[in-house]
């Protein structure tokens, strides 16, 4: 266990001016305060936050941070409390402190929503102080260290929590070092036999080419030498991680693997770079399509590199990195190389500085908003996830806007990714000039421009075609939306009638008094739960005026089933029926249907809208007591466009062969769609069968079963009603 003059001396290492009285302090604070607590493998516990706090060291991190490690498990496994901390340490470390605190284990064995609403505890403090995460991946890569004296059965889902969260996001922070030993640690434990499998490979082919990497490092050290280019030059075997994802995304074996070497050259200026992407294409063959350039453009998480394969020296097919020295800091350390992140101009704390200047936290940011919008935490996880996980490509707006999107995105992912309003207004995209499909999958370079109408709304089925968790949340944010604003329109129409009821003109001045009643959080909210059933259009009546629901009208129910309701006389008063694609929640009585021509009534269903009953349907005597559920209902059928409408029809035919054929025929022929066919009796001569069909309207379904009678098969043929 490191000693505290240790740790002391590795902070002052590359911080003189550290405070050591507040790490001695700490130091000494939750030494006695974890006590004799121990850890699984039998270790003091105190030795856990201690190795956290040399973690983060090697990043180094500021003195606050340092101590926020030594600290950061007191609050929840010891007696120490938050205001205590403040005290001894100031408010700013004792927010650190209980931002971890918060955190709970996001355990993969409890149910999901646990797992996702501690993930959004997490992100929510990393928005109030990226510290927290620094803090949170040194802490779960010391426990990746010790895993080995975990329970089996606990091992596989903190391994399965590392390999899904916290390492993709260390990546997405451009830490990679911290990404790769995460990934490298799980992986050993969720897949032992390949992990075992691919370092033995590795070691045997380190036997038979040994000193290749050290041959591969001198000759390209003398190269650039004598183009006068100073260069440090070190290269490395790929992890096994590393080489079985390669395996598995490219479905190839060991063998056939080439690149498994990589080197880095790093030099001092971005000129150099460049000078020395010249010498190395000029000396050796290159590997076609195996060119990136991040300085020109660079990733998400900040890294910035030239990426090229050669066949180098001794035939041999490596892989070149080549950067700046600053860049390579950024490369491994991400954004813990953050200058605010040594000065003491704001510290971690400084969003606004971090966010204009770091594009890593501005992903980070934008992710948040994802969550500020309102998704639950199950869609807010799963979203976030896909975020992490993908490769990138990057696409340009017509204006020169470069969008960083995930591989395979499409050019919905692409509208969202702009803004959601563009998104929410697509309806079509062009691709380098030409109008493509709006699932046209993306390409590196390609230019985008998204075609918009206002009048458009996200369809839901867009959800299955976008791969981006932002533009799939706000999709569903969308779909949402607008199944509310039908409902809420639904309900007004239900209270105006029931106020009209009682001679009252309904008025949202009314309707503001009642929602706090009625415990809904806007007027909005209230006609929308009206729409869906939940409330009664008399608990709105009694909640705006307590006198009004006994007047006669209200206390005496009709039976609307003995009269039938206005259909067309009065179209201002009744709603539009348009078909089950309208503006209205509706669908159609599942055993009769309805068709244009025939007087309608609507019921109330709660939670599900609107069910349209033709008026002589004998199921309406159910709700003959239920006034509040009858609506009047008309035809609206756009001429230009009409839908089909849902019915039966009871077809008695001869039971020989080919008279169903006929009665198919005879409905296809006359435009008629058959939906369903169901036998109920069957005898000798006769069989009986029930018809769905779909057709235009009344006028259509009376000549079809006209013709189906005239057929010499047919014994009868009469609509269902019910």
């Amino acid at each position: 266990m490191m000693r505290q003059y240790e740790l002391l001396e590795r902070v002052n290492r590359y911080n003189p001016a550290a405070d050591e009285g507040l790490l001695n302090k700490a130091y000494v604070y939750a030494m006695h305060k974890h006590g004799t607590q121990t850890r699984a493998s039998g270790d003091p516990y105190f030795s856990h936050p201690l190795e956290v706090a040399a973690i983060l060291t090697d990043l180094r991190l500021d003195d606050a941070t340092i101590a926020v490690a030594l600290l950061h498990d007191t609050i929840e496994d010891t007696d120490a409390t938050r205001a205590e901390i403040d005290d001894m340490f100031g408010p700013e470390i004792g927010k650190l402190v209980e931002g971890l605190t918060k955190i709970k284990r996001l355990d993969l064995v409890s149910t999901k929503a646990k797992q996702a609403e501690n993930f959004r505890k997490l992100l929510l403090a990393i928005a109030d102080d990226v510290r927290v995460l620094l803090v949170k991946l040194a802490d779960r890569l010391h426990n990746m260290r010790t895993i080995r004296y975990v329970p089996a059965h606990k091992r596989v889902a903190v391994a399965e929590e590392t390999m899904e969260i916290y390492g993709p996001l260390a990546g997405r922070m451009g830490m990679q070092e911290v990404r790769e030993e995460l990934e490298e640690l799980s992986f050993k434990v969720l897949n032992p036999e390949a992990s075992e499998a691919i370092t033995a490979r590795l070691e045997n082919l380190r036997a038979s080419n040994a000193g290749l990497i050290q041959n591969i490092e001198s000759d390209l050290t003398l190269r650039l030498a004598e183009s006068g280019i100073s260069a440090v030059v070190s290269g490395r075997e790929k992890r096994p991680y590393s080489i079985f994802r390669k395996m598995q995304r490219k479905s190839v074996s060991f063998e056939q693997l080439s690149d498994l070497y990589g080197f880095r050259l790093i030099v001092g200026s971005i000129d150099d770079c460049y000078r020395v992407l010249g010498v190395i294409h000029t000396t050796w063959p290159t590997v076609p399509g195996r060119f990136k350039d991040y300085i020109s453009t660079p990733k998400q998480n900040d890294y910035r590199s030239i990426h090229t394969t050669v066949v180098g020296p001794s035939r041999q097919r490596v892989e070149l990195q080549i950067r700046t020295d600053a860049m390579h800091r950024v490369a491994e350390y991400g954004i813990a190389a953050h200058a605010l992140y040594t000065d003491r101009e704001g510290g971690g704390r400084n969003i606004a500085r971090l966010t204009a200047d770091s594009r890593a936290y501005e992903w980070l940011r934008h992710t948040i908003d994802l969550l500020a919008e309102g998704d639950n935490p199950e869609e807010f996880l799963e979203n976030t996830k896909l975020e992490l996980f993908h490769d990138q490509v990057f696409c340009f707006t017509p204006k020169g806007r470069l969008i960083a999107l995930p591989r395979g995105a499409t050019a919905i992912d692409f509208a969202y990714a702009v803004h959601t309003d563009v998104g929410n207004t697509c309806v079509g995209c062009k691709v380098n000039g030409r109008i493509m499909p709006i699932m046209t999958e993306l390409k590196n370079g390609d230019e985008v421009e998204i075609i918009r109408s206002k009048a458009q709304t996200p369809p839901a089925a867009w959800e299955t075609l976008a791969v981006t968790g932002k533009a799939r949340a706000a999709i569903r944010r969308a779909t949402r939306e607008a199944v509310r604003t039908q409902y809420s329109g639904l309900g007004r129409h239900i209270v105006e009638r029931a106020f009209q009821r009682v001679s009252k003109t309904l008025r949202n001045e009314e309707l503001e008094l009642a929602v706090s009643r009625l415990g809904q959080p806007n007027v909005e909210d209230l006609l929308a739960a009206v729409g869906r059933g939940e409330l009664s259009s008399n608990d709105v009546l009694r909640a705006v005026d307590p006198t009004a629901t006994m007047a006669p009208e209200a206390a005496k129910p009709k039976k609307p089933a003995r009269k039938p309701p206005r259909v067309a006389a009065e179209p201002s008063g009744s709603l539009p029926i348009r078909g089950i694609e309208g503006d209205l929640p509706v669908r159609f009585s599942p055993n009769v249907g309805a068709v244009p021509g025939d007087r309608i009534v609507g019921i109330l269903m709660p939670g599900e809208g609107v069910t349209i009953y033709p008026i002589q349907s004998p199921a309406l005597q159910a709700f003959d007591d239920q006034s509040e559920r009858w609506l009047d209902v008309r035809w609206d059928v756009d001429e230009n466009n009409p839908p089909r409408f849902p019915t039966q029809i009871s077809v008695a035919a001869i039971n020989e062969p080919g008279s169903l054929a006929v009665i198919a025929q005879v409905i296809s022929e006359h435009d008629g769609n058959i939906d369903n066919i169901k036998m109920l009796r069957q005898g000798n001569d006769f069989h009986e069968m029930i018809i769905d069909l779909e057709v235009w309207d009344l006028k259509h379904l009376n000549r079809i079963i006209q013709k189906i009678r005239a057929l010499s098969v047919i014994s009868d043929a009469h609509r269902v009603h019910g």
